[in-house]
């Protein structure tokens, strides 16, 4: 071998023991970042991954709370919870879902309204979600599914609490409804930071004291530690914390009072509060038409929500809370009481009525051609003067009537505990400068105050208004807010909270003035407008009928007879009794229904009858003949 060969040898070798010492430090350091990174998992990240672990082995099951019960003053169920089982889909588990659900109408029976509420809960929620598609199943179509069970994956039997309202119509828009989540609710609740304890519901209160009292009745949910397998399948229950119920409410109201009321009004439109005036807990709610608050409860289907809402009647229109309406001569007594507040007039004082009041080359008409002659304060509420009233809104001026009427909180929501109450319109030159842009409407002329002072004009307030409003003239000037809710009861203790019925404030009138007024409303039931509606009545009570126009008749003479149903005059009545010692005040309002001692007062008549004396009406309330004057 030549000395060259040998050399190139020894080279390779060298090279070849070379590449071996790199390949070995390599595989060390590789080794050593293998080893470093077990350390730091196994040792450093320790308690996080066993955190992990755990929360793979164990799941988190929300158990949705009972929903609090609501009841009458005299324990009447009003809501409750039962349950049921309910068949359900998770859209995104299956195939073809009109497949899956053609499939299952073959062991089940899936109506046409099933489906139909079906693909409107789709629509409003998540793919990903359990929605039902058949409630209240049976015991026999729980077996049949599942016998059958394993032929759908993403279809399941579930167990749940269902809400129901025994009462029907009855109260329906003062109770109010649940109906399931949808994304605005999770907003709403993600804003109030209520979200978590919403895991596990699927409903929530829409409107009425379901909604307004929603943070009591729902209650707080629990959570079940639930052990499972690699598969997802429940192994055992490592740990419960229970759901603490909801609060259950007694209300102020008389269910029975409520129905009364309702079914005086028959097939007529309209509402009627009632309110007790010593502590302003709301005895009888009324908005007519109604609708069935358990529609909703499972979702309602869309051809019935299509009937509610376009119906020309509008069930779903809170008239009570939400409906404004001129309150015709239903503000005479507060105009009176403003009077003689301001000392603008004195009850003495008489204005000759002769049937019209010429202002500024306008002619205002009284309901009586010819008009009542002399007139002074008491007489003027009796017999339902207009004369009289335009003449004094005159003299007051929009600002002072404005101002007293303020102090009542007409133009102000009540504060009631149910949502969306409107606050109406309370007119003066401040509110018409905001309400119109253009300039040349924003001036107030002194002929538009003289419908005011009979309830016309700008003037629009609610039924629930009017009757705050006359229960504070009725309790003396003591204001108390209109609560529909007396007690909040714990559903494990029993233990009550009372909603405390302090007067919010106490006007500063003059008792003698109070009297003055109250004496010509009990005139107006002895001798006056009512008088017919409450013949042989075995109480004495106080009121004030009236009317109140839907449009302009342009000076022309009203007749009932000649105009469209839509465009006839509202029906008003006012009222408390007993007259010497109050307990209820009320106000009625019949839409379109003339004149309201011929239409509203006998309303009120039936009402008044059974809460003071027991006496039950078998028909709706009739119309009685009327002086054409209220």
């Amino acid at each position: 071998m030549s000395r060259n060969e040998l050399k190139n040898q020894q080279s390779e070798r060298y090279a070849f023991q070379i590449r071996i010492v790199a390949a070995a430090l390599l595989v060390l350091v590789l080794f050593g970042l293998l080893a470093t990174r077990f350390s730091w998992l196994q040792v450093m990240q320790h308690d996080k991954y066993q955190t992990l672990a755990e929360q793979n082995r164990i799941s988190l099951v929300p158990i949705a709370p009972p929903r609090g019960i609501i009841y009458d003053r005299n324990g009447v169920v009003l809501a409750h919870n039962f349950s049921a089982y309910t068949l359900e889909i998770t859209p995104s588990r299956v195939g073809v879902l009109e497949d899956c659900i053609d499939r299952l109408n073959k062991i089940i029976e899936i109506t046409p309204k099933d489906r139909r509420r079906f693909k409107k809960l789709m629509e409003d929620t998540k793919d990903f979600e359990s929605l039902p598609i058949k409630t209240r199943l049976t015991d026999e179509e729980v077996a049949k599914f599942a016998a059958n069970s394993y032929q759908f994956p993403g279809v399941e039997v579930k167990a749940r609490l269902f809400r129901q309202y025994p009462q029907g119509e009855v109260a329906s828009h003062l109770i109010g409804y649940i109906g399931r989540i949808n994304e605005k609710d999770l907003d709403d609740l993600d804003d109030k930071g209520e979200l978590a304890n919403y895991r596990g519901t699927d409903h929530i209160g829409k409107v009425g004291i379901e909604e307004s009292y929603e943070q009591y009745l729902h209650g707080t949910t629990g959570f079940e530690e639930v052990e499972i397998d690699a598969g997802g399948r429940a192994i055992r229950t490592l740990r419960r914390t229970p759901p603490q119920p909801g609060k259950n409410l007694i209300l102020s109201v008389d269910i029975k009072l409520q129905q009364i009321a309702e079914n005086a009004f028959g097939d007529r439109k309209g509402a009627l509060v009632a309110i007790d005036p010593k502590n302003g807990g709301v005895l009888a709610f009324v908005s007519k038409p109604g609708f069935d608050p358990n529609l909703f409860v499972d979702g309602i289907d869309p051809q019935s929500w299509n009937d509610l809402n376009t119906s020309p009647d509008k069930p779903l229109n809170n008239r009570a809370l939400r409906g404004t309406y001129p309150p015709g001569s239903t503000f005479k007594p507060f105009m009176a009481l403003g009077a003689l507040e301001g000392n603008f007039r004195s009850p003495n004082q008489a204005i000759a009525d002769t049937g019209v009041f010429n202002f500024g080359g306008h002619t205002f008409h009284d309901d009586k051609v010819g008009g009542h002659g002399m007139v002074d304060m008491y007489r003027s509420i009796v017999v339902s003067c207009d004369v009289y009233y335009y003449s004094l809104a005159n003299v007051m001026g929009i600002d002072a009537i404005s101002r007293f009427m303020g102090s009542m909180d007409f133009g102000k929501p009540t504060g009631v505990d149910i949502n969306g109450e409107q606050p109406g319109v309370l007119p003066s030159q401040e509110w018409k400068k905001k309400r119109f842009r253009n300039p040349a409407q924003q001036k107030w002329f002194a002929g538009e105050t003289i419908s005011i002072g009979i309830g016309q004009g700008y003037n629009a307030y609610t039924p629930l208004q009017m009757a705050h409003a006359t229960a504070t003239l009725a309790n003396d000037g003591r204001e108390y807010r209109p609560h529909m809710v007396a007690y909040l009861v714990d559903g494990k203790t029993g233990a009550r909270t009372v909603v405390e019925p302090t007067p919010e404030k106490i006007m500063n009138w003059k008792q003698s003035n109070v009297d003055i007024v109250k004496r010509a409303m009990a005139g107006v039931i002895k001798e006056g407008t009512g008088a017919k509606a409450f013949a042989g009545a075995a109480y004495t009570a106080a009121g004030k009928t009236g009317t109140a126009q839907v449009y302009s008749l342009k000076g022309a003479k009203y007749s009932e007879s000649g105009t469209k149903a839509h465009l006839r005059d509202h029906a008003w009545f006012i009222a408390y009794a007993p007259a010497e010692d109050p307990k209820i005040a009320l106000a009625v309002l019949v839409e379109n229904g003339g004149w309201g001692a011929a239409a509203a007062a006998p309303i009120a008549r039936q009402v008044l009858d059974y809460y003071l004396t027991g006496k039950q009406p078998n028909q709706p309330a009739s119309e009685v003949e009327s002086s054409d004057s209220d």
